[in-house]
């Protein structure tokens, strides 16, 4: 009887581990199935592995999506804590400079992970392409804290090993969530608005922002008539207020000497000024200085929906000074309408997420529109400077380092024209529409006026390599100008000539930025096709 018992419990036992091996195995061959539709198979497997929790059968794309945005978050908090964890008693000023960006950048890869994940699984309240803009703002992040160390030379100091694994899960993310912006691309319609305006802005919200006539919530003046005399004053006290509705901020005539930041939780500011030759925000922070490129900025901008008006950002740090940003914006749907965004090298760091200018003026050398937003720029004029003798102008810089991350720049119904200090000697110096910053940087120009001081090949390799020519796109479109003839344009097989309006419309607000369902909201003017 005891020998009966003891068989049936070792048969019983052999079922049960056979039936879990079994299930194991399943398991295993459906991650690996998953694993290997993605550009970076080998850290998606092992990750899946060693997380208990996704032990079953992934039976969903979408499943798999969220479950690759949630490994993606685990790994950037973690990436995170070491990083934090790594500030040492002896650091150096630079080492200081750059772990300051990079937490501050990580921060922010946590922030866009976790607001995808929330969006995607619990309430639904984000498209796939909104879901694919904020995991390419995380990646951006990552490899910006790169850059900034590698440009001060302390790569290994502060970049920790997890962010190459995360850096490979989030690309995994955008590879698989890009087939969903493909099936919602008819989504983005006139049917989600009101009166022309998205159905979430509230009728009063409408009235305000088409007016020209707005009532500020505060004032800042030098002279002491408002609230405050600095405008970081006045954004302070923004952050402080309950309600996330709609915050404007009067900046009175005046040169302000300060740097400014919106952080990411500070959404809806607007800044009005009494015009870009009246109200200026001025500072002079530069590379040479001992600040990193992204820690320059005059003015950085986080917060959601920003919105600029009538002022001019400048960073008078000069040519001699390397890399000195005017302006740094990662806001996700913002506007700087009828701004001057004025430097020299690195003026513009459009750095991550969708932005619109309209009406504005840019001026700069090197580099000086340069990162990983998708931005459009219409109805602008973009003056370059004299550079540094045996420098050569470069208007774009584009960092797109991923071929599903949706961003890129796209200059439209505007001018490229030589500033008051170039003419004279603009035959002295060349000038180039972009370089390739990164593998798959995108520029587009498109029905703008480009004067007789671009180069007839229009664009430059970078250094003396032929990086990124065949990943990038560099396109033209219906351009005028003396400077706008492509005949002679660089033969590589990433430049386009673009003849047709289908090729051009991934590159308009409507396709790039998905402007019809925010831009409306601003009361900002816009066009939203060619």
């Amino acid at each position: 009887m005891q020998g009966k018992i003891l068989l049936t419990l070792f048969l019983l036992s052999s079922s049960l581990l056979s039936l879990a091996t079994s299930r194991r195995s399943r398991s295993s061959t459906n991650i690996d199935w998953w694993c290997n539709q993605t550009p970076h198979p080998n850290p998606c497997k092992y990750y899946l592995r060693q997380n208990q929790q996704h032990r079953y059968i992934l039976k969903h794309k979408a499943k798999f999506r969220e479950v690759l945005v949630h490994l993606a978050l685990q790994r950037s908090l973690i990436m995170q804590t070491q990083a934090r964890n790594f500030r040492l008693n002896s650091m150096t000023m630079k080492q200081k400079s750059v772990l300051d960006v990079c937490l501050e950048l990580y921060d922010n890869t946590v922030f866009h992970l976790n607001r995808t994940l929330v969006g995607i699984k619990v309430r639904k309240r984000c498209s796939s392409f909104d879901a694919q803009t904020w995991l390419s703002t995380a990646l951006t992040n990552i490899q910006t804290c790169r850059t900034e160390a590698l440009e001060f030379s302390v790569p290994d100091f502060i970049v920790p090993a997890p962010s190459s694994n995360v850096t490979e899960i989030i690309s995994n993310s955008l590879a698989v969530n890009y087939g969903f912006t493909k099936e919602e691309a008819s989504h983005y319609t006139q049917d989600n608005e009101v009166d022309g305006f998205p159905n979430w802005i509230t009728r009063n919200e409408r009235k305000l922002l088409h007016s020209s006539s707005i009532k500020p919530n505060l004032v800042v003046a030098k002279d002491g008539s408002g609230q405050f005399k600095t405008v970081q004053g006045a954004i302070n006290a923004a952050a402080r207020r309950r309600s996330k509705s709609r915050f404007v901020i009067r900046v009175k005539r005046g040169v302000y000497r300060e740097n400014i930041e919106v952080d990411k939780s500070n959404d809806n500011i607007m800044l009005i000024g009494d015009g870009m030759r009246y109200t200026i925000i001025t500072s002079a922070r530069s590379v040479q200085n001992g600040f990193t490129t992204y820690s320059s900025a005059t003015a950085g901008i986080d917060g959601l929906h920003f919105i600029a008006r009538d002022i001019t950002f400048k960073n008078t740090a000069g040519p001699t000074k390397g890399q000195a940003v005017a302006l740094r914006s990662a806001s996700d749907l913002s506007v700087f309408y009828h701004c001057s965004i004025e430097g020299y090298q690195d003026t513009l760091m459009v750095h991550a997420q969708r932005q619109f200018y309209k009406g504005c003026y840019i001026y700069g050398t090197v580099d000086f529109i340069f990162g990983n937003a998708a931005v459009v720029f219409q109805n602008c004029v973009i003056l370059v400077r004299r550079p540094l003798n045996g420098q050569a102008n470069m208007i774009t810089a584009q960092g797109r380092g991923d071929p599903f991350q949706n961003t890129g720049i796209s200059i439209h119904n505007s001018q490229i024209r030589a500033a008051p200090d170039l003419k004279p000697v603009v035959n002295k110096f060349r000038t180039f529409l972009g370089r390739p910053w990164q593998q798959y940087s995108r520029v587009v120009v498109m029905k703008s006026y480009i004067d007789r001081l671009v180069e007839p090949t229009g664009w430059s390799p970078w250094g003396d390599s032929n990086f990124a020519e065949k990943t990038l796109y560099f396109g033209e479109y219906r351009n005028l100008g003396p400077g706008s003839s492509t005949r002679n344009r660089v033969r590589w097989s990433g430049y386009h000539v673009i003849t047709t309006s289908t090729q051009a419309h991934p590159y308009t607000v409507a396709t790039l930025l998905a402007g019809q369902t925010w831009l409306p909201s601003t009361g900002i003017p816009f066009t939203l096709g060619l």
